[in-house]
């Protein structure tokens, strides 16, 4: 490190010698070592000139994002100026303090089971690739713990957890600020009589996720976290049930469980195992895994089904840990890898012509920032452990995963027939009439006044752009046939939500990185 400035300070004292043999040998030596120092740098610096994207920019606005979801009170440093307070008497229907969290989507409406899946994936993202994010790695820890500091109010009472704050249908029959809500804040909770089996244990993932995110930064925090997730897990496994049996008037068809409880059973143990190493953690996957979905060949991952996440996070502790007994895992999630591959005999898995990956019409983009996530996650264990994946006769590396999950953000940040980026905020075009009632209706500093329940409609009605840009939200996104007509109340491709952006920090940290942009 020291040659460089050495060489510089003989250059500038010798300049003057140009002519001398001497000098023209050690011009021409100090040039070739500057050439071969130059293409001694990391791979990924050298690859920083043909990255497509500003995937910096595009990590920093997917966290920011968060900030325009926030309920409560807001703190001084929040940056998404135009939101305000709201919802400060959350929870006292119950005569309990439920101020805080987020709004999952683009209503005012605080659902419990999405948001604990956001807490789970933010998290998971930090522990894969926070080490990565350099001056995001705070804000990031922020947004998880926004929502933590709220599920550890919402699981305040033991063998209780209140799941929702907000009726759906009279939110969704105004179209109002949240800043402005006048809708009834109903709260509604799941306990021993009414279980609910996959918010808990959803709600107990989230926990313990975010406990190791905390480990180090704030070990008291941390272990407070810990200790409610052992305790709600033991009350999902204990009073087994789901709360779209009890509750579905008012969770369904908004956040109705499709795919049963089984697979947050596996998933939350998965993470107390992980955050805990206590051997009864293992045993109950190595016991219970069979009949709580470990083998099903479902290829869907997001706030529902959590069966693929848990098959790749168990998946590390075999391939990174070598624990033996989980090696089970390792072809499980081989199974999935195989069933999104485009051209393998085991492909199961519908791309549009622009190449993007397309699960389901309403909130496309879910699956695919949480599918890339999991392959960049998946191929770093896969490097670890020096293996890769077979999918008939075709040998699929990690870094045919890296370069399919690149593949899937780059079509969303703009890479696609419209030439259209999908979050708001990054590149030249981008959505502009967002499904999302804040955004679309002028901020309190702009309008003090209160724009009433059925006054917003206006707003819902207007071809306008939305006056208030929410930064870093992932709309729904295209349709098959990869078309995009940025209607406001076209909620299935123009709404954004929390557990899209939730693992897409991740991938956008990894790539970022990558590039040499962080």
């Amino acid at each position: 490190m020291q040659l460089l400035p050495y060489k510089w300070r003989r250059w500038q004292s010798t300049s003057r010698c140009l002519d001398c043999p001497t000098m023209t040998f050690f011009l021409f030596f100090f040039l070739v070592s500057l050439f071969s120092a130059s293409h001694a740098l990391p791979p990924h610096s050298h690859h920083r000139r043909f990255a497509s994207h500003n995937y910096r920019d595009a990590l920093s606005k997917s966290i920011l994002f968060f900030e325009g979801q926030r309920s409560g009170k807001l703190p001084p440093n929040q940056r998404m100026t135009w939101r305000g307070d709201s919802a400060l008497s959350d929870g006292s229907a119950m005569h309990v303090d439920l101020v805080g969290g987020y709004y999952d989507a683009g209503d005012n409406v605080k659902f419990g089971f999405p948001m604990a899946f956001t807490t789970t994936m933010l998290s998971w993202s930090v522990i894969e690739f926070g080490g990565l994010m350099k001056g995001e790695l705070q804000n990031a820890r922020e947004a998880i713990r926004w929502a933590t500091d709220y599920l550890l109010k919402a699981t305040q009472h033991p063998d209780v957890i209140y799941v929702q704050v907000g009726d759906a249908r009279s939110d969704h029959a105004c179209w109002e600020r949240p800043e402005d809500m006048d809708t009834p804040r109903n709260v509604y909770k799941i306990d021993k009589n009414n279980p609910g089996s996959e918010v808990a244990a959803e709600t107990a993932a989230a926990l313990a996720a975010a406990s190791l995110v905390f480990r180090k930064s704030d070990p008291a925090y941390s272990k407070a976290l810990l200790t409610r997730a052992t305790r709600v897990f033991e009350f999902a496994d204990k009073y087994r049930g789901s709360y779209s049996d009890g509750l579905k008037p008012i969770v369904c068809p908004f956040y109705c469980s499709y795919s049963g409880y089984q697979d947050e059973l596996l998933w939350g143990a998965a993470w107390l195992h992980k955050a805990t190493r206590k051997p009864m953690y293992l045993n109950y996957i190595q016991v219970n895994g069979p009949i709580l979905g470990a083998a099903e060949s479902d290829n869907m991952f997001g706030w529902d089904n959590k069966h693929v996440g848990a098959r790749i996070l168990l998946s590390k502790e075999f391939l990174v840990r070598k624990a033996q007994s989980l090696h089970d895992y390792k072809f499980h999630a081989d199974n999935f890898i195989c069933s999104i591959i485009p051209g393998t005999s085991f492909s199961s898995s519908q791309y549009t012509p622009g190449g993007l990956l397309f699960k389901m019409s309403d909130s496309n983009m879910q699956y695919v920032t949480s599918t890339s996530f999991l392959l960049l996650a998946y191929a770093k264990y896969l490097t670890s452990a020096q293996m890769s994946v077979t999918c008939g006769g075709t040998t699929v590396t990690p870094k045919t995963l890296r370069s399919m999950a690149k593949k899937q953000v780059d079509y969303l940040l703009g890479d696609n027939p419209l030439k259209m980026s999908y979050m708001v905020g990054y590149g030249p075009n981008y959505p502009r009439r967002i499904h999302h009632r804040g955004s679309s209706l002028p901020s309190i500093s702009v309008h003090p006044a209160k724009i009433q329940c059925s006054a917003g409609f206006s707003a819902l009605d207007s071809h306008s752009p939305n006056p208030n840009i929410l930064v870093g939200a992932v709309v729904g996104g295209p349709d098959l046939r990869d078309r995009f007509p940025d209607e406001r109340s076209d909620y299935a491709q123009s709404e954004p939500d929390t557990y899209t952006n939730a693992p897409l920090v991740g991938a956008l940290a990894y790539l970022a990185h990558s590039f040499g942009q962080l």
